[in-house]
């Protein structure tokens, strides 16, 4: 099991891999998105990497509406995806993340499925042309059951799971079920804390997720893969300490359960 950290997009992306770097963790979750990690110098921050022995999994902007049902607005979407794709490639990636896509008419907000299902399958492809595997995180409804990623698994041959703890904990079906019934399709996952109403990315312990029960149904699968620790804090002194704090519950429960 690897932990890693993701890069605060509000900050620069090459301070937060220095810390990334100090704090000893195993690779940078690297987010390309606003306001201050739209464009990155690759030059600049590969040399940082490798000096702090961090690998890099590719995480992209939740914002873009790559499947909305206008397709010069995908076309749009695809290129800024192949734009994050040449990057996360240059610095050795071999996962990239892409959430699901909510931009619809609201008229046909029954098709949104559908047209999810519609615009990955390039994105699949043209990742896999990078030698990167697409992983799609879990969210909110429809986004938020294991029934949705059944269908959309199985419909986009070469997409994986991305599963997102913290938002299991709002959503429709909880770790348990994720764990049970698609085990063998994640690749990467993300730890963080809430108390089941918002998207908090507390620390670990701090909301009402049960991280025993939580770290026992994934090592259940056989995962021994990614964990990306997404918390944020304002202060940067009280971030390392939560990130260590956080560290050390999963390295002690995944030892012990």
């Amino acid at each position: 099991m690897k932990t890693g950290i993701m890069n605060n997009p509000s900050k620069s992306v090459y301070d937060e891999a220095v810390f990334c770097g100090k704090a000893g963790f195993d690779f940078l979750d690297l987010t390309i998105e606003g306001p201050e990690a739209t464009n990155v110098d690759v030059a600049q921050l590969k040399p940082i990497l490798e000096s702090s022995g961090l690998f890099v999994i590719g995480h992209t902007d939740p914002c873009l509406p790559y499947a909305y049902p206008v397709q010069g607005v995908r076309n749009a979407c695809l290129d800024e995806l192949e734009r994050c794709a040449k990057i996360f490639a240059t610095l050795g990636a071999k996962v990239m993340n892409i959430h699901p896509c909510y931009f619809c008419p609201p008229a046909m907000r029954k098709d949104l499925v559908l047209f999810n299902i519609e615009a990955l399958q390039p994105v699949v492809e043209m990742a896999a042309s990078y030698g990167l595997t697409l992983v799609l995180e879990n969210y909110k409804a429809p986004f938020d059951r294991v029934s949705t990623f059944k269908k959309m698994l199985t419909k986009v041959p070469g997409l994986k799971l991305h599963l997102d703890f913290g938002h299991l904990n709002f959503g429709n079906d909880n770790y348990d079920v994720f764990c049970r019934e698609l085990g063998e399709e994640i690749l990467h996952v993300h730890f963080s804390d809430n108390r089941a109403r918002a998207d908090d990315h507390m620390p670990l312990g701090v909301g009402n997720v049960n991280w025993q029960k939580a770290v026992e149904s994934l090592k259940a699968t056989g995962y021994d893969g990614t964990i990306t620790l997404e918390i944020f804090c304002n202060d940067a002194n009280m971030q390392h300490k939560y990130l260590d704090l956080s560290r050390d519950l999963i390295q002690e429960l995944w030892k012990v359960v």
